[in-house]
C-alpha cells in the first residue's frame, strides 16, 4: 500500500469497518471483462479467517459466474465525506474501506446455509437468532467468499 499511514491492520478495527459497511461489491472475471455486483452480506470471522456470505436467486449471471470461476475480488466502504480546500489539488476524501479477494462457492449444506443466512440477518438487523423454514432453504441460494487476503484503509478527520 502506497499510503502506509492509512493502512488498517488491527483486527478489531477491521471488524469495526466491516460492521459499518452494508454493501459489498463483488467482482468476477468474465471473458476478459469484469462484472461487479453490489450485494448485501453477512460475515463470520473465525480464528482470524473471514468468510463473507451472500444470498439470492439460484439463476442469473452472478450465479453463473460463481459456478464458472471460483476466484473473486470484493470491496466495501463507509464514512465517505468530501474534504474541501481552497484549491482543486487540496481536495480529498475521508473514508474507511476494505478490499480483498478469495474463493467463491455455492453453499449446499443446510446447516451452513442456515449459518450464512443468520450471518446476513445479524449483520443487517443486529438480531442473530433466526429460524428458516425448510421450504425457503430449498429455494434460496447461499454463496460464500472465503477470504484469502484483505486490506483495510482509512482516511479520517
Amino acid at each position: 500500500m502506497r499510503r502506509k499511514e492509512r493502512e488498517v491492520t488491527d483486527q478489531k478495527k477491521l471488524l469495526e469497518i466491516i460492521e459499518a459497511c452494508h454493501c459489498c461489491r463483488v467482482g468476477f472475471a468474465c471473458e476478459g471483462q469484469v462484472y461487479i455486483v453490489p450485494v448485501n452480506f453477512g460475515y463470520v470471522c473465525e480464528d482470524g479467517k473471514y468468510t463473507l456470505y451472500f444470498h439470492g436467486a439460484g439463476e442469473g449471471r452472478k450465479m453463473e459466474l460463481v459456478r464458472e470461476n471460483p476466484v473473486a475480488g470484493f470491496e466495501m466502504d463507509t464514512g465517505y465525506e468530501l474534504k474541501t480546500a481552497a484549491s482543486a489539488c487540496g481536495y480529498s476524501a475521508y473514508f474507511q474501506s476494505i478490499t480483498g479477494q478469495g474463493r467463491v462457492s455455492i453453499v449446499n449444506d443446510m446447516e451452513e446455509k442456515r449459518k450464512g443466512l443468520c450471518a446476513v440477518m445479524k449483520h443487517e438487523t443486529g438480531k442473530a437468532d433466526w429460524e428458516f423454514q425448510e421450504k425457503m432453504l430449498d429455494v434460496v441460494r447461499v454463496w460464500k467468499l472465503e477470504v484469502s487476503g484483505l486490506t483495510g484503509k482509512e482516511h479520517v478527520k
